[in-house]
């Protein structure tokens, strides 16, 4: 998937991300933002709404520009259309809806959660099957109470409450390693190169989430030693006041020099987090994802192939009914013309989520190459930065405290 970023968007860490097209351009461009996080209502009601901000010059929108205001739910909506809509293409992944009620509304998880907002609606709006979507235009355009009863309206899966909704999507996913090895259906696709593909994708998922998990560790253990550093600084600027001569100021510079530096690593934590950590989670999103549309094809097989084993079954009753000169043959006959309609129709909706998915996979892996070197790119940069840095203030010292130890 190709997206069209914002200029909010953390530099370089989106999946699948791309700079924006410039809104003065005569070529056709949608450009959409997700700003300005607000928390509405109180207790268990309360909710977090954010503005969406779409630039664009196609024909089918309101206007060049167009401000509407959504909630979380809303975007679920969305991906959940799309998702039942747009089979063999890889959905853009949702963040995370957080269940801990001291996270829900801190800063820093509503930041995270706006990014991840903003990065889905801009890999929608810049794939090109995608952005063609009623129901993106719906969500990019409409007033509040019309997306509200837009959500409320649907019917069957979408009826659902939207928790109800993000367990049906776990559920999907939950079930994707059985029928991807084959534990739930009769027929296995026999295709070497899907066969390949599906092991990528498990593989990719584990060192994914290997991968984050050492990253969050790694920004907790920036955390932890900046806070360390910050108490280390005031005790020992306490214990230089108490001096008064040349070791005092001493000890008090190195209290002063471990705050600052205090300060250094708990920046470098936060940009850890948000262009490290969360890139390779929206990876980990993004695959699992896949795999959701790996189980839409195998389902998509199995229904071909048991539709061609049932017309094989009804083509041996009609010539039994032939045989016998049967009244019922008529009757057969027609529903061995639905059969086969339904099994032509079966045929095209396997094959058009193969083609799909081949083009899918491909933008994918060229847009993984390219983000997740931006990613690490920026994680060697940090540390870098951070350790000359570090290097720097303990050398600015070294002379005053080996004066004083001489």
């Amino acid at each position: 998937m190709i997206t069209t970023v914002n200029a909010q968007q953390r530099s370089g860490s989106s999946p699948m991300a791309q700079s924006p097209r410039s809104p003065s351009s005569q070529a056709p461009y949608l450009t959409v933002s997700v700003s300005d996080p607000a928390k509405m209502g109180n207790g268990v009601q309360a909710y977090i709404s954010y503005k969406v901000i779409t630039k664009s010059n196609l024909p089918e929108y309101d206007g060049p520009e167009k401000i509407v205001i959504r909630r979380y739910s809303d975007f679920v909506w969305l991906r959940d259309r799309l998702f039942e809509k747009y089979k063999g293409v890889f959905i853009p992944p949702l963040p995370e809806k957080s269940t801990v009620e001291k996270f829900r509304f801190s800063a820093e998880f509503i930041e995270m959660r706006r990014q991840a907002l903003d990065v889905f609606v801009n890999r929608i709006a810049s794939h090109h099957e995608l952005r063609q979507s009623d129901d993106l235009r719906t969500f990019l355009q409409v007033d509040e109470q019309t997306m509200e009863r837009a959500r409320s309206m649907e019917i069957g899966i979408f009826k659902k409450k939207p928790a109800d909704l993000m367990q049906i999507f776990k559920d999907v996913q939950s079930k994707v390693s059985d029928v991807v090895l084959g534990k739930e259906k009769p027929v296995d696709e026999s295709n070497p190169e899907y066969e390949k593909l599906k092991n990528y994708i498990f593989q990719l998922e584990d060192h994914l989430a290997e991968a984050q998990k050492h990253a969050y560790r790694l920004v907790k253990r920036h955390r932890e030693l900046g806070l360390s550093l910050s108490e280390f600084g005031k005790a020992v600027k306490l214990l230089g006041d108490c001096e008064g001569n040349a070791l005092g100021k001493a000890f008090s510079e190195l209290g002063a020099k471990s705050e600052i530096l205090s300060i250094k690593l708990q920046r470098e934590a936060q940009h850890l987090l948000m262009n490290f950590e969360e890139p390779l989670k929206d990876y980990v999103r993004a695959v699992q994802s896949i795999k959701a549309t790996i189980a839409e094809r195998a389902n998509a097989f199995r229904h071909h192939c048991e539709l061609a084993e049932t017309i094989k079954f009804k083509e041996i009753d009609m010539n039994k009914l032939r045989l016998m000169r049967s009244e019922k043959l008529a009757e057969a006959e027609r529903e061995y013309e639905e059969l086969k309609a339904d099994g032509a129709e079966a045929t095209r909706k396997f094959e058009r989520i193969v083609k799909l998915m081949n083009e899918e996979i491909i933008r994918f892996q060229e847009q993984k190459t390219l983000d997740l070197g931006v990613a690490f790119h920026e994680f060697a940069k940090g540390q870098a930065e951070l350790a000359k840095g570090i290097s720097e203030a303990w050398q600015s010292l070294l002379p005053k405290l080996e004066s004083c130890s001489s």
